[in-house]
C-alpha cells in the first residue's frame, strides 16, 4: 500500500523513536518499537499487495488475485526488482488460459527481472515450455524443460515436466499411415 521510499523513511522514524526510547530509560517501548520497524523492513522486500495476490491464487481465486495486483498503479516505481518479477509472473499465471502471447510477454519480464525461488523461477520456465511448444518451437520448448527440471530441487514438477516430454515426444512422431492396410482391406 505505500511506496518503497515511504518504507524506508517510517523504518528510520521508528527506529529513530526506538533510539529516543532507550535513552529515556523506557527499554520495554524501544523493543517495541524496534519489532515495529521490523515489519516495514519485511514490507520493503515483500510487497504486501503481491502477497495478498499470491493467497488469493491459493485459493484459486483468479479474479481476486487480479483486482489485488490491478491496485499496484506503477509497479516500477512502487516495488523492488524481484517484486516488479513477481508481479510479471503472477500476471503471467492469471492471462496464461486466455492468452498466450500475453502470458509470455509476462513470464518472460518475469524471468529477465528475476524470481527469488527457484521453484517460482521452474514454473515459469515450464510456462513458457509450454507455450513455445504450442506454438512449434520444439527446441526451445526443450531448452526451457531442462532448465526447469534442473531448477525444481524438490520434484514438485516432475509430474507436469514427464508429460510436457511425453506430449513432445507425440507432437514429433509421424502420424501412422492407415492408407494401405485399410485400403486392401476394404476391396475385397
Amino acid at each position: 500500500m505505500f511506496n518503497k521510499n515511504i518504507k524506508i523513511v517510517l523504518t528510520a522514524l521508528i527506529i529513530g523513536i526506538a533510539v529516543w526510547q532507550f535513552i529515556e530509560g523506557n527499554i520495554g517501548n524501544g523493543i517495541m518499537y524496534i519489532l515495529l520497524s521490523t515489519i516495514f523492513v519485511f514490507l520493503y522486500f515483500k510487497n504486501e499487495i503481491i502477497l495478498l495476490s499470491f493467497l488469493r491464487l491459493r485459493k484459486q481465486d483468479f479474479p481476486g488475485a487480479k483486482k489485488w495486483l490491478d491496485k499496484i498503479k506503477n509497479p516500477k516505481a512502487s516495488l523492488t526488482r524481484k517484486q516488479q518479477g513477481y508481479h510479471s509472473y503472477l500476471n503471467g499465471l492469471m492471462v496464461s488460459q486466455t492468452n498466450m502471447n500475453e502470458a509470455e510477454k509476462y513470464f518472460k519480464n518475469a524471468i529477465s527481472l528475476g524470481l527469488s525461488m527457484d521453484a517460482d523461477l521452474a514454473m515459469a520456465k515450464l510456462n513458457l515450455a509450454g507455450i513455445a511448444m504450442s506454438k512449434n518451437r520444439k527446441r526451445e520448448a526443450e531448452t526451457l524443460l531442462s532448465e526447469a527440471k534442473k531448477l525444481d530441487k524438490h520434484d514438485m514438477l516432475s509430474d507436469q515436466i514427464k508429460m510436457m516430454k511425453q506430449q513432445m515426444k507425440k507432437a514429433g512422431q509421424p502420424k501412422q499411415q492407415f492408407g494401405r492396410a485399410a485400403g486392401r482391406g476394404g476391396r475385397r
